[in-house]
């Protein structure tokens, strides 16, 4: 079945399964012409400077860059809307390894890296129907972000975010419940990159509270050509979250989610991993202190549980060692803290990195630790336009871990960030 066809299967499903009557929306416009000259413009520019300093060979890399995006969303008729939104990242100097498309120019590869490389494109494109109640229907170039991006993310952090190509529904119409269906047929990573894949996204999320939700997902990724078909797998899991008011200044937070992930369609049939992530913590007012951990298991064959569509800036340390998961997996320890202080938000986290299994070491003995990494962020907004951020990450590899094959050399990296949105 080629893509177009799938495409078009797919919509009628959720079609017919949304069957509710159609009903005209006041904000309609009454015109092609009204919904295109009162439609809502998008206008955002991101300048960064982000200075990484690795220990080993690598030189220190410096990155100077600007993100522009310029977009408009029409207003709907007959319930359908469009949105445009280009974007230029624009890179005011090249004393960094920015790995474009996964292959980076030779001269850049004495620096360290940093994934903003050059582009210009369209940034998301699409159709939009809300002729059902409570629903979105989106076809084209879309970002998507669920729960908290673990698993489906735009990676935002990155100058070029992550963006998908195919159909989506959003749908609300049950009480206290969010439906998110989802068919891509590429995906463009941060890199530039554009990977063909079949993937199927399902995401159905109760509040059993206004404060606590129940999510049970599943995600399915067939990768196109043979160098990632090895790598199709599928993700089913159960995640809890929320937290719970004890009394005018106090709240309890908690966590608590499972995944098993195994191979699928042309997968390595090892892919047999489990993910926990468990927490607990209270706030304060503004202020708020939790410890949680994460473990995404590495197996005997291995293979690790991975992530490749989330936003895998957010975990693991901001430092982006463990972008991927190494073979022997992950369990990370995190205490994290944040809070307002005359109305600048503050965040630290501190990772206790280790090994879900023994790593071998190239002089004998086996060890689990791969190393500590401290956090830190400061965001501060100037006006309702204006915002800017100071971000910093410190990791530190273990002594243990410096006998390895696989080993993650001490990693520090800088971030100053300034934002004009509207």
């Amino acid at each position: 079945m080629n893509r177009q066809l799938r495409i078009s299967v797919f919509s009628a499903l959720l079609v017919t399964c949304m069957m509710p009557a159609m009903a005209e929306d006041v904000s309609q416009a009454a015109s092609l012409k009204e919904a295109i000259t009162e439609g809502k413009p998008t206008i955002n520019f991101r300048f960064r400077y982000e200075n990484v300093n690795q220990e080993g060979t690598l030189d220190t890399a410096e990155a100077f860059t600007l993100r522009s995006l310029l977009g408009w969303k029409t207003k709907p008729f007959h319930n359908v809307s469009v949105t445009a939104e280009v974007y230029g990242l624009s890179p005011l100097n090249d004393d960094y390894n920015d790995l474009k498309k996964s292959d980076p120019i030779t001269s850049r590869r004495q620096y360290s890296a940093i994934a903003d490389p050059e582009d210009y494109d369209f940034h998301q494109l699409y159709i939009e129907w809300t002729g059902l109640p409570d629903s979105s229907l989106k076809l084209g170039r879309q970002g998507m972000v669920l729960d908290n991006w673990r698993y489906i993310g735009d990676v935002r952090f990155r100058q070029n975010w992550q963006v998908f190509n195919g159909l989506s529904l959003l749908n609300k119409s049950l009480p206290n419940t969010e439906i998110a269906l989802a068919h891509y047929e590429q995906v463009k990573q941060i890199t530039t990159k554009i990977e063909n894949a079949n993937i199927e996204i399902a995401n159905i999320k109760y509040r059993v509270t206004p404060t606590t939700s129940l999510v049970g997902y599943g995600y399915l990724i067939d990768w196109d050509g043979k160098a990632q078909q090895a790598k199709s797998n599928k993700t089913f899991g159960l995640r809890l979250d929320g937290s719970q008011k004890l009394d005018d200044h106090w709240k309890a937070l908690y966590t608590a989610e499972y995944a098993k992930q195994d191979d699928y369609k042309d997968g390595d049939k090892k892919i047999d991993n489990n993910y926990y992530r468990v927490g607990v913590g209270s706030g304060y007012g503004d202020w708020f202190l939790r410890i949680d951990q994460e473990k995404l298991s590495g197996n005997s064959d291995n293979k690790a549980f991975q992530t490749p569509l989330g936003t895998n800036h957010l975990f693991q340390g901001w430092a982006d060692v463990f972008l991927v998961t190494p073979n022997e997996g992950i369990k990370d320890t995190i205490l994290i803290a944040g809070g307002k202080i005359m109305d600048a938000t503050i965040k630290a986290e501190y990772h206790f990195i280790n090994a879900d299994r023994n790593f071998a070491k190239v002089g004998g003995g086996k060890g689990d630790q791969y190393g500590k990494e401290f956090d830190l962020g400061v965001y501060y907004k100037f006006t309702k336009h204006i915002s800017g951020s100071v971000e910093y990450a410190n990791f530190k590899e273990d002594d243990e871990y410096k006998n390895t094959a696989s080993r993650k050399r001490d990693t520090e990296k800088f971030w100053i960030t300034a934002v004009y949105a509207f």
